[in-house]
């Protein structure tokens, strides 16, 4: 058995164990990235593409951002398409010139991976799955792995929500809060001829349909399916007809290289530490894709933390890290109360919850009013965009003692 020690043990090399990696290891804390999957598997996996205006203004101010602010797309407005008419809602403008920069996690991925290779720390040690997690309520926990055992001063579980760091979570002074939906969303990455210029969210009586930027030649489709469907019920031709059917007029569509149903699902676990193990990312909190926030949430908890650890080993304060949780969770149920609210105007009640027609008509108006200016559609411009304009200034920012700065608020 091999056996390593490090200050910070960080499961899990996506955008959120990524990022605290690189904040720790710049400031000097020792620190050491697990991820179960290889690296040729993590740099290409496609999962979100839509980054918060306060997302990328920290991770240029951390240095992160280089290629995403060269290679990135930025939108600023978004379309809800209901009994044909378009409504187009300019949160740029409402949200005084906020914007999302469209850039694919996995592209983010490669880029905080190659930083920490490149000299900022110790690279991740891919294809290692942690087995267990042990210890975690005495000074020194350990992540087991096959044939390395490592020893940390604090734990940070960045492995969704059936990884190992949960496991090691004590049913009885923990408690997960879960919705299932009573639907699900096919997902399609498509080859298209042209970029999406936007957003656009279909409200149909077939069921909810959108399209989301990624790149100059794909863009993700999102069609609402029975809940249990998988992609086999979902043949070339099916998805093409009801893309027709829920979203004309559409791009032209090449090919699909990437197909397969999403469970409508949300969770929150509280608390977010347990000893010396904390939880951030989707081992803290599962969001459904409405509204995009699951990636910007989980690397707002990574900055969180990375200042509460930056606070205990540069000035001994522990009590950062004691109020991670506390601070954290409020703004965790506003990203969730948001997402739903979302998913409740995209679709329709199920079953025969009174007359399809009717409900149409209530979610046009709802979304005429996203598009007229006033502070209806200004509050929601700021939720969507991930402004912070209307957040306090977090205490727990990495560089929070220099002051200020635009956008640096977190949820």
């Amino acid at each position: 058995m091999r056996r390593l020690r490090t200050q910070v043990g960080i499961i899990g090399a996506g955008p959120a164990g990524l990022v605290l990696a690189n904040l720790l290891s710049r400031a000097g804390v020792a620190c050491r990235v697990v991820e179960r999957q290889s690296r040729e598997h993590v740099e290409h996996r496609p999962r979100a593409g839509l980054l918060e205006h306060r997302v990328v203004a920290a991770l240029r101010r951390d240095g992160l951002a280089d290629r995403l602010l060269a290679d990135g797309v930025r939108h600023g407005w978004c379309a809800f398409r209901c009994l044909g008419r378009d409504v187009r809602v300019d949160y740029g403008a409402l949200s005084g010139g906020r914007r999302h920069w469209v850039y694919p996690q996995q592209f983010l991925v490669r880029d905080l991976i190659a930083t920490l290779t490149g000299g900022a720390g110790p690279p991740p040690m891919f294809s290692k799955t942690v087995r267990a997690v042990e210890d975690v309520t005495t000074h020194r926990p350990r992540l087991v792995c096959d044939g390395i055992e490592i020893e940390c001063e604090y734990v940070v579980g960045c492995d969704g929500f059936r990884g190992a760091s949960r496991a090691a979570l004590p049913a009885v002074r923990h408690r997960v809060f879960r919705r299932r939906y009573p639907y699900d969303w096919l997902t399609v990455l498509a080859e298209v001829d042209r970029p999406a210029e936007g957003v656009v969210y279909a409200v149909h009586p077939d069921g909810f349909a959108g399209i989301m930027p990624r790149t100059s030649r794909l863009s993700r489709f999102y069609l609402q399916c029975a809940p249990g469907d998988t992609a086999d019920d979902w043949p070339a031709h099916r998805i093409h007809e009801q893309l027709r059917a829920r979203l004309a007029p559409l791009p032209d569509i090449a090919g699909f290289p990437d197909v397969h149903v999403l469970r409508m699902r949300s969770s929150v676990t509280e608390p977010l530490r347990h000893g010396r193990l904390l939880l951030a990312g989707d081992a803290a909190h599962v969001l459904t894709p409405s509204g995009a926030k699951g990636m910007n949430l989980a690397i707002a908890d990574a900055i969180a933390l990375a200042g509460a650890l930056l606070r205990r080993y540069r000035d001994g304060d522990r009590g950062a890290l004691d109020a991670y949780s506390a601070r954290r969770l409020p703004q965790i149920w506003r990203a969730q109360e948001f997402s739903d609210r979302l998913l409740r105007l995209l679709h329709l009640p199920p079953g025969k919850d009174g007359d399809a027609g009717f409900s149409l008509r209530l979610r046009l108006a709802a979304i005429e009013r996203l598009g007229r200016p006033g502070p209806h559609a200004a509050a929601f411009a700021h939720d969507y965009v991930g402004s912070g304009a209307r957040e306090p200034e977090s205490p727990d920012a990495p560089h929070a003692a220099e002051g200020p700065t635009e956008g640096s608020a977190w949820p």
